[in-house]
């Protein structure tokens, strides 16, 4: 006995049909396939002798009907697909299913089946010809391996980049081919795995826009601390090169530095770390390829934030020197105020989007921890006699422990104030 199995319109081939039964079997395939059904045709052929035919096409073959296979989608797809066009992602479906199945599934999944491009009409296209259809086309069915790798080289031939997604052998070019390619690990072939760049544990797309999601966080982590550096590093430069033009007592010492460096350290590589993502951080358009990690606009923005803290707490230092106040008074007074505006600087720099409130909403232990140490510290330099003689710092009365809590939280307003005038490009 012979059997053959394969595409609907394969086995009618071989089994010989007139117009009539292909008419008949294709109305069947596609009532089957708009039910999201894989559909394979099945047929059998009886050979005596020990000598095959040269060809599977000289056998009598006798057509017994067709299967449907049910592979539904996961639940979580159709909004990972939202999720990805609202992020400025394409999502394109290549499959070997029958057309109709595909589009039944595309629709299922969020995407537009309005145009399907089938196997034998893209074996006719041009490579010019198939790198502007791939412009609008969302769903290839019948695809044959060559064609995936085909469909791979002209999305990249406009720039694009592309993340493919397999899990068999002949998956494996398009997947090497792409920049990204992704293996499926539970039922991925060897092959697949090897040629990718990441592999999914679970099988599941939804991951990949996890991971996405992932990435942005991180990208905009990095970011943050980068801006929160420059910006904190502006007054703490200028407070130390301020006394030397205005002929007045030199603000820092080392020790001083040594306190604030063990502030910022902890922030850049605990705080920002923590963050978690903004609310519109899946909503965002993708960045260029070639788009620095630390934009023009970036720095201009963390030099407004330095430049307002430095202002203003030289300013105070300046002041308080005027009014005849002690050294070791000034000292202290300057050195609680750079501190809060530091702390200004932090809560700032939590978000390029956010209000203030939404940022203060967001959850971070380690910046709740950083700012009770910070709390502790100022404390003890200023009620341990040894600490204020460490910093040489003298007494703060009530009023200007307020006026050094004022120059935080004017520099903490100031910057959300000047924020949407000032909007630093959030891309991912």
């Amino acid at each position: 006995m012979i059997a053959a199995k394969g595409a609907p319109e394969a086995i009618a081939e071989l089994c010989r049909f007139r117009a009539a039964d292909l008419a008949a079997l294709k109305h069947m395939s596609d009532a089957m396939a708009a039910g999201g059904l894989r559909v394979l045709g099945v047929a059998r052929a009886s050979h005596s002798g020990r000598a095959l035919p040269d060809s599977q096409e000289n056998f009598e073959f006798a057509f017994l009907g067709l299967i449907g296979l049910a592979d539904p989608l996961r639940p979580s797809v159709p909004d990972a697909v939202r999720q990805c066009r609202s992020a400025g992602i394409r999502v394109i479906m290549i499959t070997g299913d029958y057309p109709t199945t595909a589009s039944t599934i595309a629709k299922e999944a969020g995407l537009d089946a309005c145009e399907v491009v089938t196997g034998d009409e893209l074996s006719r296209l041009r490579d010019s010809q198939l790198a502007a259809r791939v412009r609008s086309a969302a769903v290839f069915a019948r695809i044959m391996p060559e064609q995936k790798l085909r469909i791979v080289t002209a999305l990249k031939s406009h720039g694009e980049i592309v993340a493919m997604t397999g899990d068999g052998v002949n998956d494996a070019p398009s997947l090497k081919a792409a920049h990204i390619g992704i293996a499926m690990g539970g039922r991925g072939t060897d092959v697949a795995r090897e040629a990718s760049s990441i592999v999914l544990l679970d099988d599941d797309f939804g991951s990949i826009v996890k991971a996405v999601r992932l990435g942005r966080r991180i990208y905009d982590n990095l970011r943050k601390a980068m801006g929160f550096i420059l910006a904190v590093h502006v007054p703490i430069a200028g407070l130390a090169l301020l006394p030397l033009l205005l002929n007045l007592p030199i603000l820092f010492a080392p020790v001083h530095i040594a306190l604030l460096e063990m502030v910022i350290d902890p922030v850049c590589s605990l705080v920002f770390e923590a963050e978690t993502e903004e609310d519109d951080v899946m909503r965002r358009p993708r960045r260029a390829p070639d788009e620095p990690l630390f934009s023009s606009a970036l720095i201009g923005w963390s030099l407004v934030q330095g430049m307002l803290a430095f202002g203003l707490v030289g300013t105070i230092y300046v002041v308080a020197f005027h009014r005849g106040m002690p050294e070791e008074e000034v000292r202290a007074l300057a050195f609680f105020s750079l501190v809060l505006t530091i702390v200004g600087l932090i809560f700032v720099n939590r978000a390029f989007s956010a209000s203030l409130i939404t940022a203060f909403r967001r959850p971070n232990q380690a910046l709740a921890w950083v700012l009770l140490a910070v709390a502790g510290v100022l404390a003890l330099t200023l009620l341990w006699p040894f600490a204020s003689d460490l910093f040489r710092f003298g007494p703060l009365h009530l009023d200007d422990l307020a006026l050094t809590l004022g120059a935080g939280i004017v520099v903490l307003v100031g910057l959300e104030i000047l924020k949407p005038f000032w909007r630093v490009p959030a891309r991912a």
